[in-house]
Order: structure tokens, then sequence, then C-alpha cells
């Protein structure tokens, strides 16, 4: 602002807010929206009252980076004997990631699915929801494949959550496009808050793909200083079914270690007919291991999921990609699996169906 310059996004204090993972937890418990049991944060080298706040919580849990993010700092929990050495450990690489090795702990749902809401505020307490994303199929608690609608989710469940978001960004008085998570249980369907991403996420278009909104585009128009009006909860239809889908350069028989090295050959598939392909990268680029492996994003839609995942299929089919190992073969293995098909995901589908999934990768 000092500078001349329009800031596109939200505003630093909600950035702040949300990025505290710990004090962002309380400010949705303040909205009304549930959260999980879980613990004041331990600064680094702090473990006094560990135990007695792990008690709490109970068991299993969950060790998190308060400012971690993208599924790096966080560590699973069993029993009290494993909890010091993890919290330290976590601590140390909090500090290495973020600048700050603050961790907290949280009890952990064992069969969770991770649903998100996709979320637009104006910045004065009006916001609006654009409905929720499905995003269990993970690995090492980082997303690979993400759709909409969520499949065999009760409608009621989803609004209830849609509802909770709105509220949260209402109270905050959230400026642009943001996405607040929830874990639910995948057995009971209780849901509680994650976090709040204070920004655009990897799997926005597959909410473009079904809302036909330019989430981007609306950032721009807002901090403009365009009317809006038109953005009302009513006027936000979706219609059809979409997945996306994230080519990694990775080996996942080999716990998905990056692969890095020169795309040699890097050929996609023809964007149209219910295809969107977002990428950085082209034919000849080096893939190097200093960030992350994602090379493109593949989003299909369909009338309904089965022609969503046919047309992935399809399109995981025609892409060619040399020089590293990807993981297109695990993807289409997921996308044609059973369980998948079936709709039954959840963040451990990858652990549990693995023998399956990495046949041939």
């Amino acid at each position: 602002m000092a500078a001349g310059l329009i800031w596109i996004g939200p505003d630093p204090d909600s950035i702040d807010d949300m990025g505290d993972k710990e004090r962002a937890r309380l400010l949705a418990k303040a909205a009304g929206v549930p959260i999980l049991p879980g613990s004041p944060r331990f600064a680094r080298g702090e473990l006094h009252g560990l135990s007695g706040a792990a008690e709490q919580v109970g068991f299993p849990l969950l060790v998190k980076a308060s400012a971690g993010g993208g599924g790096i700092g966080m560590r699973r929990v069993d029993t009290v004997a494993d909890l010091a050495k993890v919290v330290e450990t976590t601590q140390t690489l909090a500090e290495k990631s973020f600048g700050d090795g603050a961790v907290y702990l949280e009890r952990l749902v064992p069969k969770a699915r991770h649903i998100e809401i996709q979320v637009f505020g104006f910045g004065d307490g009006r916001a609006v929801h654009l409905f929720e994303r499905e995003c269990s199929i993970q690995r090492r608690f980082q997303k690979i494949i993400e759709e909409t609608p969520a499949p065999r989710l009760d409608s009621s469940t989803v609004a209830e959550m849609a509802r909770s978001a709105v509220a949260l960004c209402r109270q905050e008085r959230y400026r642009g496009a943001g996405t607040v998570e929830f874990v639910v249980d995948a057995e009971t369907g209780a849901f509680h808050f994650l976090e709040m991403n204070t920004r655009i996420q990897v799997e926005h278009p597959v909410t473009e793909m079904t809302v036909g909104v330019d989430l981007v585009g609306l950032q721009v128009r807002l901090a403009k200083g365009d009317d809006l009006s038109e953005l009302t909860q009513d006027s936000i239809q979706r219609a059809g079914h979409a997945i996306e889908c994230r080519l990694y350069a990775e080996n996942p028989k080999m716990n998905f270690l990056p692969s890095p090295g020169v795309l040699k050959r890097f050929h996609l598939p023809a964007e149209g007919n219910g295809l969107r392909i977002d990428t950085g990268v082209r034919e000849g680029d080096q893939i190097t291991f200093h960030y992350d492996p994602m090379i493109a994003k593949l989003v299909a839609r369909g009338d309904t999921r089965d022609a969503a995942i046919d047309r992935m299929l399809q399109c995981l089919n025609e892409l060619a990609v040399e020089g590293v190992a990807t993981n297109t073969g695990f993807l289409a293995r997921v996308l044609d699996h059973p369980a998948f098909r079936a709709g039954d995901t959840h963040t451990g589908f990858v652990a549990e169906h693995g023998d399956a999934l990495l046949k041939g990768s």
C-alpha cells in the first residue's frame, strides 16, 4: 500500500492468523467450527508437560508443526513411549523447514477423509463457498488426486461443513480465495477443522471445471475494486464431476522418492473435450531436487464420476514422459481400483492397497 501497489489476496493479518495452526484452531472454535482435541504448542526443546498433554488428547495422535503445511512436519504417534523422540524430531524438522520449531499435538482420526471447502471472501464480512473437494488420496500426507463432488459423502455433512467454513471467513473478514480443510471420520461422518489455506490451492481447477468460475480472475477483480455483487451463494451452481491428478517426477516403488533429471520427452494430450492441463515445464527442461517434483496438473471433467475417471485414464494413457521416473502408472491403477471406483476413499487408501497400486511402477 505504502509503495502504491495493490495487494491481491488476503490481508497479511489473515495469513498470519491461519498460518499459525494453533491460533487457527482457536479462531475456528470461536466461529463455532468443530475442532479435534489438541494441545498448546511446545517450542523447540520444550518437553515439559508433554506426557500429560498427550494423555488429554488421546492416542493415536499427530505431532504437527505449528507453522507447517503441505504435509511437512506431521508425525503419527501411537504410544507414549515414542512421544518425546517424535516431538524432538518434528521440532527440528519444523525449525529447518519453516523457521519455527514449535509443534502441537492433535487427536488422529484412524480412518479419515480429507475434505476441503473452497471459499471466497469480500473482506467486509461477506463470504460464499464454492462447494467441497475430496483430497483423501495422499502419500506422505500430501495430496495426489482430488475430485469434486466428494463421493459417498452425505449432503447434509457437506452443507454443514460449508456453513462452518463460511462462518469462519465472515468472522475473520477474509478477503479473496481460500480453502478451509476438514478431517472427516469415515466411520461416523463427524467432521473437524484441520486448517485454512489463505491462497489458491493446487487443486482449484476441479472447482473451476464444475462451477464455471475463474477463482484467480475473481481475486484480480476484487483487488481492482470491481463490482462483484453478482457473486452470491445462490448464483453458484455446480454441474458434472471433475478429477485432478498430480503428475510427479518420482518413483512410487521407492517410497515416492523424487526423480530429478532432464525431460527428454514430454508429450501431453491435447486439451479440450473435458480435459485441462496446467504445467510450467516443457520438453528439455531440468527437474531438480530443489523443488516439489510436480510437473503437471491433469484435470478431467465428465457428466458423471465414472465419465471423469475414464477421461482421466485416457489422458494418462496418451501422455509420454522420458528422462525421469513418473507416477503415471500408479495414478492409473488408483483410478481404476475397485475401491476407488466405488468411492471408498480415505487417507489410508494408498497404504491399504499398496501392493496392487505399486505393481509395475
